[in-house]
């Protein structure tokens, strides 16, 4: 690791993840275990110009490299024979920000940004190594394991379906500095700091809270779901219910609740930034199947209802979701019975029943998700020859 003058030369890393926050947001946890262990690493990203990541890796204060790739998605028709040119094209894109990095290793987070970044380092003759955060992979992934002998995976249960699973390393999901701290305490800290969340996100004393958590950009039928709930039981004085709808339905979703009474007791909100203090608050979380969310709700043990995105690939939000309900963490409801009044039938229950609510915390596996960022961050180094302290204590 020289340049030509032979001062050291930072070590350079570069991830490529995209789409949506389910591939994001643990790319970018790994982004800030990399720099805790190497300060002054150098951090960049590989996505594309039409996913989240346009917004959420400059905010986050790394830079953004895209390329022209185009989903692993059979609903494209015919545009899917275009699929292996666009990969070797936007693959030669990436290859040229990797060289012009001077990368020492990258890392394909999921989601189609990442297979042109894998197949980029194959091109430039550098290690690469893939994370695996879905239960059962992704197509980007499944190809890309195919390219690298370097395979993480968050659970177990997905290694049968990638190339040299039987090899992974089983890291958890990277998880927020945040989100580790929460899920390291118990006890009095745990409770002096749902003390201060409750107190931030405004939930009155005495009421259970229930979040309502669509994933990135906030779900239809969960956002229709909770207003509806709210309206049903606006007169209740035991309960406040907490609803991402994402931005764009966030207009409707305040309107109807004035209509309806709900506001009373429910408030709607683009994002929940401070994920650490929602998760801290909540006493039950409604909520998509998405990995993160998976990850999270394990590692900080909040009861669960999980509704599955339907119409992901392979379904995988479903076998996402069998990692909390089959432990007995979590509900699993079909996203077709996800209304009003079957959530009604379901939630009231739950939240009279604080012993129940009490067993399902219990039940959680925290895995290794709270220490995910850190282990994965050991596997780059590992993987770019470089040799820390971290590597041992991992």
């Amino acid at each position: 690791m020289t340049t030509r003058d032979s001062s050291p030369a930072p070590l350079s890393v570069v991830i490529g993840a995209g789409g949506t926050g389910g591939h994001i947001y643990p790319g970018l946890a790994l982004a800030e275990a990399l720099r805790a262990a190497v300060p002054g690493a150098v951090v960049s990203f590989i996505g594309t110009e039409r996913g989240l990541e346009t917004e959420l890796i400059p905010r986050a204060g790394y830079r953004l490299h895209t390329v022209d790739m185009i989903p692993f998605d059979p609903a494209l028709g015919a545009k899917r024979y275009l699929l292996p040119a666009a990969l070797l094209w936007s693959a030669g894109q990436a290859r040229a920000v990797i060289r012009a990095q001077g990368a020492h290793a990258v890392v394909g987070m999921g989601g189609y940004p990442s297979a042109p970044a894998v197949l980029g380092a194959r091109l430039a003759g550098l290690p690469a190594l893939i994370h695996e955060s879905n239960a059962v992979p992704g197509r980007a992934n499944q190809f890309a394991a195919r390219l690298t002998p370097h395979v993480a995976v968050a659970f177990d249960r997905s290694r049968e379906h990638l190339a040299g699973g039987e090899r992974a390393l089983t890291t958890g999901m990277p998880i927020s500095a945040a989100l580790a701290g929460l899920a390291e305490l118990s006890g009095h800290g745990r409770a002096v700091l749902r003390a201060e969340a409750r107190r931030a996100l405004g939930v009155p004393d005495g009421r259970r809270l229930v979040v309502f958590n669509g994933g990135s950009l906030g779900a239809v039928r969960l956002t229709g779901a909770a207003v509806g709930l709210a309206g049903l039981w606006q007169g209740r004085d035991d309960v406040q219910l907490l609803i991402k709808t994402g931005p764009a339905a966030l207009p409707d979703a305040v309107a109807d609740l004035a209509a309806s009474g709900g506001q009373r007791i429910a408030r709607a909100v683009p994002y929940l930034d401070r994920m650490d203090l929602v998760y801290a608050a909540a006493d039950l979380v409604v909520c998509r199947a998405g990995s993160a969310t998976v990850a999270e709700l394990a590692a900080t043990g909040v009861p669960s209802v999980l509704v599955p995105y339907p119409h992901a690939p392979g379904d995988h939000q479903t076998h996402n979701a069998r990692v909390l309900s089959d432990a007995g963490a979590g509900l699993l409801l079909a996203d077709a019975a996800a209304t009003t009044e079957r959530l009604a039938d379901l939630v009231g229950p739950l939240l009279a029943n604080p012993a129940r609510l009490s067993a399902m915390a219990g039940a959680a596996d925290p895995g290794p998700h709270a220490r995910a960022a850190e282990l994965l961050a050991a596997e780059v180094l590992r993987v770019a020859g470089v040799t820390l302290p971290l590597l041992e204590r991992a």
